[in-house]
C-alpha cells in the first residue's frame, strides 16, 4: 500500500539553488494518489463538528471541495482580491517580497458557523493567518485547520498558536 509521500515527486533546486520543491500535481494526476490525499486529509477532520469548508485559493479549491462535497458542508472559496464578483472583505498580508490581498464575500460566512479552513501546504503560514482573521472578522470560528502537506522549517505553525492544525504530509526542511 502507498503512502501520499510515495506520490509527492521532490524537486530539486526549484524554483533556486538548495530548495526541494514537493510536488502535488503529481498527487493530482494520478487517481489513487487523489482518493488517498483526500481521504487522509478526511480522516484528519475526524469527529471535528463544522458547518462550512474555507478553501484558499487555488489549491484550497481542489482538496476543499470534496471535502465539502463527502462532508455534506458549504464551501467557501478565499480568492486573490478582485476576483469575486460581489461586495466582499479583504485582508493584506505580508509576502517575503511586498504584500498580498485576499478576498470572501460578505455574506459567506454567519456569525457563529465553525470553519474548517483548507490548503495544500502551509510554509510561512501569512496566507492561511490572514484566511482565519477573514473568517473571525465575519463572526465565524476557525475549529480546525488542514493541510495535505507542512513545511516544519519555515515555522509557519508558528503563526497558527491556538489552532487546531492538522497535517497529512511534514517535511522537516524548508
Amino acid at each position: 500500500m502507498k503512502k501520499i509521500e510515495d506520490y509527492v515527486l521532490s524537486i530539486p533546486d526549484f524554483p533556486e539553488p538548495g530548495i526541494i520543491f514537493r510536488d502535488i500535481t503529481s498527487v493530482l494526476q494520478d487517481p489513487d494518489g487523489l482518493h488517498l490525499a483526500i481521504d487522509s486529509m478526511q480522516q484528519l477532520i475526524g469527529e471535528t463538528e463544522f458547518d462550512v469548508v474555507v478553501g484558499t485559493e487555488s489549491r484550497g479549491f481542489m482538496f476543499g471541495m470534496p471535502l465539502a462535497y463527502n462532508l455534506h458542508k458549504s464551501f467557501v472559496p478565499v480568492r486573490k482580491k478582485g476576483k469575486l464578483p460581489r461586495e466582499t472583505v479583504s485582508m493584506s498580508y505580508d509576502l517575503e517580497y511586498g504584500s498580498a490581498e485576499i478576498e470572501m464575500h460578505s455574506d459567506s460566512i454567519r456569525p457563529g458557523q465553525r470553519v474548517v479552513l483548507v490548503d495544500d501546504l502551509i510554509a510561512t503560514g501569512g496566507t492561511v493567518e490572514a484566511s482565519i482573521k477573514l473568517v473571525e472578522e465575519m463572526g465565524g470560528q476557525v475549529v480546525k485547520v488542514l493541510f495535505l502537506m507542512e513545511l516544519a522549517g519555515l515555522k509557519g505553525r508558528e503563526k497558527l498558536k491556538g489552532y487546531d492544525v492538522a497535517s497529512v504530509i511534514c517535511y522537516e526542511g524548508k
